[in-house]
């Protein structure tokens, strides 16, 4: 019986190098590229950059130059002894969710030592991964200068992409925010689902793993100031399907699995592999009572030029308030509304301040019988001017 233990890890090495050789002849040309990346790293990193080339697409593997492969290892691993948090993490969570150069399907590039700069004096000081995300997502936005819009270039843009447009949509955000964490050895990875199931459209977002408690828990670019599992998300994933390929949530992984992560932009790219995550956010909404809800009202305000804008929004019934908060910003996600728990087929009143004016206005309605949501969107009551 003894012996089991060893033959176990004798296969499993076996396996191993059975991955890395089939890897290196896919390489074909550039295969000795990734033989002298081996060659050039010290002996501590060398498992790391094998795990890289077992994993690695195609495309990655015809491509990628040895020089840029061992840079990326160095500062991955200068980070993980820098900082607090590096010697809490496990060489499995790492190598698949800090080591890995990209996170989806977008351009390779050098991003790591840049932003490796520019987040270590904001994370320096902080002692737990939740700290240091809290403080990165606090200035990431000023720090790269790039605002969510739908007029982006397209959806899996990278870093440098992002930052030269100065725009990104909620991909492009989440490979930023993934890459800076990244960037000074906290794990990270990118969630999203390719439809909702309680209205039209896709969102990403991303997943932070913490060593205090083994666990995955997700934020944004534009974080909540409630921190980690907390959204405006949070009720349409709680009602995700997990059997179903479309409605179901993954999270982006580096090493292989049983599935691939839906690239809702192209759907026929299937090498990004994923981890199928969605009865967490189940449990999660059920943790919330976020099922219980009779009709969910989703508010945006409207500038005069069309633009959604922010403003102080409070629904009403008869003298007591159904609750109030801030609309989305332009910037915002566009599946990103202002939410409201109400009761099915019941007349209320928003009462909401116009971004144009600052002049309170009231608008009378009422919620469907017939839906578990209700989209109100108010406008700007600016009076055109005369001809």
């Amino acid at each position: 019986m003894k012996l089991l233990p060893c033959i176990f890890f004798a296969c499993l090495a076996l396996g191993q190098a059975r991955e890395l050789n089939q890897a290196l002849t896919l390489a074909a040309g550039n295969k000795v590229e990734l033989v002298n990346a081996l060659a050039k790293v010290p002996a501590e990193q060398k498992k790391a950059l094998e795990f890289l080339i077992r994993y690695m697409p195609e495309r990655d593997l015809k491509s990628l130059k040895a020089d840029f492969l061992t840079k990326n290892l160095h500062l991955a691993f200068q980070a993980r002894k820098q900082f607090p948090w590096g010697k809490k993490i496990s060489d499995h969570v790492f190598f698949n969710d800090v080591l890995p150069y990209a996170v989806l399907n977008e351009k390779r590039e050098a991003w790591r030592a840049d932003f490796k700069k520019r987040f270590t004096p904001i994370v320096k000081d902080k002692k737990t991964i939740e700290e240091a995300v809290n403080a990165i997502t606090a200035v990431i936005s000023k720090e790269v200068k790039v605002k969510y819009s739908t007029k982006r270039k397209k959806a899996d843009q990278s870093p440098s992409e992002s930052i030269e447009l100065g725009l990104a949509s909620c991909t492009g955000l989440s490979i930023l925010l993934v890459d800076a964490c990244r960037a000074v050895g906290i794990p990270a990875r990118v969630a999203g689902t390719p439809a909702w199931t309680t209205k039209h459209g896709n969102h990403n977002w991303v997943e932070i793993f913490t060593p205090a408690d083994g666990k995955w828990h997700f934020t944004e670019y534009y974080a909540n100031k409630k921190g980690f599992d907390h959204s405006w998300f949070v009720a349409d994933a709680s009602q995700a399907n997990a059997k179903s390929k479309f409605h179901s949530i993954y999270a982006s992984s580096w090493k292989s699995t049983q599935q691939h992560f839906p690239l809702v932009w192209d759907m026929s790219i299937t090498y990004v592999p994923g981890v199928n995550v969605t009865e967490t956010y189940v449990k999660l909404g059920k943790g919330k009572d976020l099922a219980k809800l009779q009709c969910e009202l989703r508010v945006d305000v409207f500038n005069k030029k069309g633009e959604r804008a922010e403003s102080d929004v409070t629904i009403v019934q008869g003298s007591a308030s159904m609750g109030n908060g801030n609309s989305p910003k332009v910037t915002d996600d566009m599946n990103k509304f202002l939410t409201i728990p109400l009761k099915k087929g019941q007349l209320y009143h928003a009462i909401w301040k116009d971004p144009d004016t600052g002049v309170k206005n009231h608008v009378e309605f009422k919620t469907p019988n017939d839906k578990t949501w209700h989209q109100l969107s108010l406008k700007s009551q600016v009076p055109k001017a005369k001809k």
